[in-house]
């Protein structure tokens, strides 16, 4: 299975002067496309302190100049092993386009006033749902999931506030590096990635 990409170059000189900017222009256009779904949806890599690595794919929630954040349960396999490596890697696969991100750099968990306004904004089913699931951990079948989620239905019903679980909180991803992919044919693609040095950013291609 092969695709040859056609699309426009990218050069340098057509990139804003630092990542979160460009990072917007590329989302506003992902987002306005309605070939992908759920353009927010982004690969999160993690790996323990002995260099085991982890993949899942989590929603981005939030981002800005001080880096991309995303929630979790803290006692999760992701926080956990953010907890002890705090190196990540998030990997924005946008197919249709041709196009991916990818974002390097260090997890930090964010303040708790910042987890408690987002958790505010989530349907009232995932907050109980946030309540239901122990992330990551052996359970002993479906049945006994929901269990306990209807047991915190009835506790929270919809009209109740429900409190945020001690253990489940925001992570930003401060980049250190940033990425962008440009498919072309013949395997030609484009790579231009951002590094930061000190409190300015260069500009990098990598031969694809």
């Amino acid at each position: 299975m092969r695709e040859q990409y056609r699309t426009t170059e990218l050069s340098a000189a057509d990139l804003a002067p630092e990542p979160i900017a460009q990072f917007t222009r590329w989302f506003k256009e992902t987002a306005a496309n309605p070939a992908i779904h759920e353009p927010n949806a982004m690969i999160v890599s993690t790996a323990t302190p002995d260099g085991r690595p982890s993949s899942r794919t989590v929603l981005l929630k939030h981002y800005d100049d001080a880096g991309f954040v995303f929630f979790t349960n803290y006692g999760s396999r992701k926080g956990e092993e953010l907890a002890a490596n705090p190196h990540a890697s998030l990997l924005f696969p946008w197919h249709p386009l041709a196009r991916q991100v990818i974002v390097t750099g260090r997890a930090v968990r964010t303040g708790r006033d910042e987890t408690v306004a987002y958790f505010r904004t989530r349907p009232h089913g995932s907050q109980l749902g946030a309540w239901a699931s122990p992330q990551s951990t052996v359970i002993p079948s479906r049945a006994d999931l929901l269990a306990r989620y209807d047991e915190l239905a009835a506790r929270y019903p919809a009209h109740e506030q429900v409190p945020v679980p001690p253990e489940w909180g925001g992570i930003r991803v401060v980049p250190d590096t940033v990425e962008f992919w440009q498919g072309h044919e013949n395997r030609l693609h484009d790579r231009l990635r951002y590094v930061r040095d000190g409190e300015t950013w260069h500009v990098e291609r990598l031969a694809p």
